[in-house]
């Protein structure tokens, strides 16, 4: 992929390791989920690529539905402060929810709308992350199904951007100035 004169792209995670991991968090979701009614809320923008693979990895009935936050504004670094931009468009009531991210950094964001959720009715939240920066957590957030576990890296790809860019990438990769 073409890229700025400036930036070079290193993969961290290849297209095989993604698909290999969403397809083995699939199959452990639907055994979990066996008979229950499911709602997988995705995270926009980040998780709709993962959110799309996993649905189709998991051989359930689902309903999907998409919440929008904001809590970067224009930085790479979150304010901790939480802005709801686009709210669920459909009732949670008595379903069992399973939050789909795309990564899971200091848990601030996360944390909101894993307590939002849990006031909105719900049998039960749970989280799915495809990513996970453990070391910049700063609140203790429970990521019930995990993708990676990654060091403190700002990544690009598989639905992650710098700028809106690089979304579109199949791996997930470092960005590397040069």
């Amino acid at each position: 992929m073409r890229t700025p004169a400036d930036e070079r792209l290193e993969v961290m995670i290849g297209e095989r390791d993604i698909q290999e991991r969403v397809a083995q968090l699939g199959r452990r979701i639907t055994l979990d989920y066996e008979g229950k009614d499911l709602v997988l809320v995705a995270i926009l923008k980040g998780s709709f690529v993962f959110v799309a693979d996993l649905a189709r990895a998991i051989d359930l009935p689902v309903a999907v539905d998409f919440m929008a936050v904001s809590s970067y504004g224009m930085s790479t670094k979150s304010s901790g402060v939480v802005r709801i931009v686009k709210d669920l468009d459909y009732s949670l009531d008595q379903k069992h929810v399973l939050v789909v991210e795309d990564i899971v950094d200091t848990g601030l964001t996360l944390n909101y709308i894993f307590g939002h959720l849990k006031s909105r009715g719900a049998m039960s939240v749970k989280i799915c992350s495809l990513l996970d920066k453990v070391g910049r957590r700063q609140v203790a957030v429970p990521v019930h199904y995990k993708g990676f576990e990654i060091p403190d890296e700002f990544v690009v790809g598989y639905g992650l951007d710098v700028e809106e860019r690089y979304r579109n990438l199949k791996d997930v990769c470092r960005v590397v100035k040069i």
